[in-house]
């Protein structure tokens, strides 16, 4: 029997499945109608294979953070065909989008939207909470990826006793609680100095990528191009190039 602390299976890939996990068929964006139309994204084919960690980049305006929106299934394509994980977005009602979100995706923006009056490992359960653990499994859950980040210290701190890279760890443990199958990272060091940066992206790096994992990471911090495994630069929405990068060990 399916407990409430057993993620929904119905539409959660098996961790078995390797190669592809986001493909993109002729994406295309549009905001907007007449003459107020605007084209956002044109024509994107794209594919994200597990196992890496790849950089989304360009300058603002591009059409980065619409195609990654699209991808995390928070926005809906005018035209052409997203498959996310096996599934088909692209065919799937809003209620069932909710649910593939909440199973199989774990987010990380810019701002770290933790709830202030939350302890640093009630934020990071936050996601189990929500999906029906018992607060105790949770908590632990949680404390383990706050452990796993280099917060063992602060499980019981809140975000105001926080600098801004350690509530960014907070944010990435929060993303990863649930085991998603795809990380999506908008910005993550954009609020932070070089260093706190760099700590966030090797941290990523570290505990976000898997090879049953997807991780993509929109950024225009070429400050932290070299964590990527590959660079897919994007202009005017659409894909200019795509660059596999040597990563050291």
């Amino acid at each position: 029997m399916m407990t409430a602390e057993t993620l929904n299976t119905e539409l959660r890939s098996p961790r078995s499945e390797v190669g592809v996990a986001v493909r993109l068929n002729q994406v295309t964006k549009e905001f907007g109608t007449g003459d107020t139309k605007t084209l956002a994204l044109a024509d994107i084919n794209l594919e994200l294979p597990y196992g890496e960690l790849v950089l989304l980049v360009g300058p603002s305006g591009c059409g980065k953070t619409t195609l990654i929106s699209i991808v995390a299934g928070l926005l809906d394509a005018t035209r052409g065909e997203a498959e996310v994980l096996g599934h088909n977005l692209t065919r799937m009602g809003n209620s069932r989008k909710v649910r593939f979100r909440g199973d199989n995706i774990g987010f990380v923006f810019q701002q770290y939207n933790l709830l202030p009056a939350l302890t640093a490992a009630e934020n990071a359960s936050v996601p189990l909470l929500i999906s029906g653990w018992s607060r105790p499994k949770a908590i632990a859950r949680a404390t383990e990826l706050l452990v796993a980040v280099g917060l063992k210290e602060r499980l019981n701190s809140y975000p105001n006793q926080l600098s801004g890279g350690q509530q960014q760890r907070v944010a990435i443990a929060r993303a990863l609680v649930h085991e998603p199958r795809l990380l999506v990272c908008d910005e993550p060091t954009a609020a932070l100095d070089a260093a706190s940066g760099r700590t966030v992206m090797d941290l990523i790096r570290k505990v976000a990528v898997q090879p049953d994992r997807a991780v993509v990471v929109v950024t225009h911090d070429s400050r932290v191009y070299d964590f990527g495994d590959r660079i897919v630069s994007m202009g005017d929405g659409r894909i200019e190039r795509i660059e596999a990068k040597a990563v050291p060990a």
